[in-house]
């Protein structure tokens, strides 16, 4: 007998249909036949389901039985077949009807006792379901609560195969998993740092601010514990909160990756990742036999901060280019190509040299000229070019760390930085873009208007101080970024004063 039911596989975060047919025949030989070009952990869901069917109280037909995973022509990888390789069996020995699988997507692993195992891409495989206009989906109880965020589709988490199987039947009424998405936003939206905090470092904290209205990326030069890492942590705290459709983009990509926490529903705070400067460029980019996301797509619309940034490898460094400029990487290996999203802030910290302390009036340098400009130079000019802000950290003094000044919150400045990103969504809303750090020189040209004592102040500095024509342009658009947290249409001198302070490395501090 022949019986059929849809799964799904990932490309990328998108979940590809996959249907599952299981043909059981009587006559020959046992044999189980898996086809349609199943990966290794595919082939060994035989002997899952085998082992789950005979532990739950069902008899694994002694037959020729052929499960083949269609279109033959598309990979399959992962273990997520098992309950639907399991369920075509059943149905073709008639446990229950076949019928009863139309119009359900099944996804889930199996143990060997019968339990169903969570597995990634849960939130792509219900969006596609939802997109097909089939009537739900059944899958691991674990997955439910990140499936159900999909409004109005309902997701049904089971526990075991049994449970599933009586459901099918019409013996029990299982109840989709519901989610309430608004207390879900309220609740994971909590963040654990705050800026208040961080003690002293008014100019960094104002420089981060900057960043953070107009999306620049920025990079942090001062000695060991001065606070870099402190204030790039608290970054995210004072972005915008993330929308529905930001989180459900950042979800379906850690889902896909398999680092959401179990049972989690969705990601409502904006991502942090700050990878080890010991990662390789695969790890960064993203890659594998079959393509995964790195750490570029996983921090997808928050913080991907560098520590330490000139220790990273220099090839690492570089494949940054394209999502920096693109805000988007695609991955190319034999078995597939792909395009992850991997719009996010880049945020780097660096010591001025490698003992770090250069220019420190408390601690005696220990580099040689040489070391400097070695260490300096492992940071290629076209990475420096994509980042807007350079600032000075200077180490804290301790009249501010005793001090009982109360700093200001978090929340306080990102009512500022909220404001300055609603101007700029309501000036570019016939562009392409979103917010002052993705402008090009177009953009540039049309809403970077100076005012004749701006122009003075910036003139004076070209020519002072040698400034490049990059940072002719990086100045302009920090300094439009600083002009909307003014409310200002125009750029003015103040303007422009504060945005050349920003250009540490081009000002020729270190």
């Amino acid at each position: 007998m022949l019986s059929r039911l849809l799964s799904a596989t990932l490309i990328g975060i998108e979940a590809h249909p996959v249907e599952v047919e299981v043909d059981i025949t009587s006559k020959g030989l046992p044999h189980f036949s898996l086809v349609g070009l199943p990966d290794t952990a595919v082939k060994e869901s035989r002997d899952r389901v085998r082992a789950a069917l005979k532990n739950t109280g069902f008899v694994f037909p002694l037959k020729q039985i052929t499960v083949n995973l269609a279109p033959a022509d598309l990979k399959k990888e992962g273990s997520s077949f098992d309950l639907s390789i399991a369920l075509g069996v059943l149905a073709s020995e008639g446990v229950f009807a076949a019928e009863s699988l139309q119009g359900y997507m099944v996804t889930g692993e199996l143990s060997l006792d019968g339990r169903l195992k969570p597995v990634r891409g849960a939130l792509s495989m219900a969006i596609k379901s939802r997109d097909m206009g089939l009537k739900g989906i059944i899958l691991p109880e674990e997955n439910a609560p990140e499936a159900a965020v999909v409004d109005g589709f309902p997701a049904y988490g089971m526990s075991n195969v049994t449970e599933v199987i009586e459901f099918l039947k019409g013996d029990i009424s299982v109840e989709p998993y519901l989610t309430d998405l608004e207390e879900v936003l309220n609740i994971a939206s909590q963040y654990e740092e705050d800026f208040a905090e961080v003690r002293g470092q008014e100019h960094a904290k104002r420089a981060t601010e900057v960043a953070a209205s107009g999306g620049h990326n920025i990079l942090m030069i001062g000695p060991p514990g001065s606070g870099k890492t402190m204030l790039a942590k608290r970054l995210p705290t004072i972005l915008p909160g993330m929308t529905f459709e930001e989180a459900l983009g950042a979800t379906r990509i850690h889902s896909v990756a398999g680092t959401l926490s179990s049972g989690q529903s969705l990601l409502a705070t904006r991502p942090f990742r700050s990878p080890h400067h010991t990662i390789s460029d695969v790890a960064l980019i993203g890659g594998g036999q079959f393509p995964r996301p790195g750490e570029v797509s996983l921090a997808h619309n928050g913080i991907l901060f560098l520590d330490e940034l000139p220790e990273f490898k220099r090839n690492a460094l570089e494949v940054l280019r394209q999502p920096l400029e693109n805000a988007e990487v695609t991955v190319s290996r034999a078995a597939a190509s792909v395009t992850y999203p991997a719009g996010f802030m880049l945020v780097a910290a660096m010591n001025p040299c490698p003992c770090g302390y250069i220019g420190d009036a408390k601690h005696q340098c220990t580099c040689t000229p040489g070391q400097i400009h070695r260490y300096r130079t492992k940071v290629s000019g076209p990475l420096l070019d994509r980042i807007d802000i350079h600032i000075e950290v200077p180490a804290v003094h301790y009249k501010d760390l005793a001090s009982s000044h109360k700093e200001e919150s978090s929340a306080e400045i990102r009512k500022r930085v909220v404001k300055a990103r609603g101007i700029q969504q309501e000036r570019f809303r016939q562009e392409r873009i979103y917010c002052n750090g993705q402008m090009k020189t177009r953009h540039i040209k049309k809403y970077c208007v100076v005012t004749k004592d701006a122009q003075d102040i910036l003139e004076a500095a070209m020519q002072r101080l040698g400034l490049s024509a990059r940072a002719y342009s990086r100045i302009l658009k920090v300094s439009r970024s600083i002009a909307d947290l003014d409310e200002s249409s125009e750029i003015r001198s103040h303007h422009i004063s504060e945005a050349i302070q920003y250009r540490t490395l081009d000002r020729g501090v270190y």
